[in-house]
């Protein structure tokens, strides 16, 4: 069976242009590597795992880009969010043998949501990418 050269991003649609600029990110940095990247959306982070699972299962990808963003509010709504939706990832990751490159934002404002996703400042959709390639070597060197 040939390789995979398709990544696949899935994209918490909650905060669109924040989640748009951390897709724009990964996927130059994927691209940029010779993959090509298939975007699924969830409507927020919760969906993320479920996506993915449904996704990965496919044998259709070489790797995974989780991108979403979780904004404290006034509940302990975001802790319950954000706790369970990166457990199930990192489960994911390990059991499925998954390079994933996570870059679901969790933050206290939209100000720093927005610096975080910034191309010119952290970036974190591209650092996702660059932590999927990576973790793609990874599975190669030990296959």
């Amino acid at each position: 069976m040939a390789e995979a050269k398709k990544i696949l991003i899935v994209e918490a649609r909650f905060y669109e242009d924040i989640t748009d600029t951390l897709a724009e990110g990964a996927m130059a940095v994927l691209g940029d590597a010779g993959y090509g990247c298939e975007r699924i959306a969830v409507p927020g982070v919760f969906e993320i795992p479920a996506a993915v699972n449904l996704a990965w299962n496919s044998g259709a990808y070489a790797g995974c880009v989780t991108l979403g963003c979780v904004i404290r509010g006034e509940t302990d709504h975001y802790d319950h969010i954000c706790r369970e939706m990166s457990r199930r990832l990192m489960d994911m990751s390990v059991e499925q043998n998954m390079p994933h490159g996570f870059g679901v934002l969790t933050v206290e404002s939209r100000d720093q949501a927005e610096k975080r996703a910034a191309l010119s400042e952290r970036n974190t959709g591209g650092r996702a990418g660059e932590a999927c390639l990576a973790m793609m070597a990874l599975k190669q060197r030990f296959a």
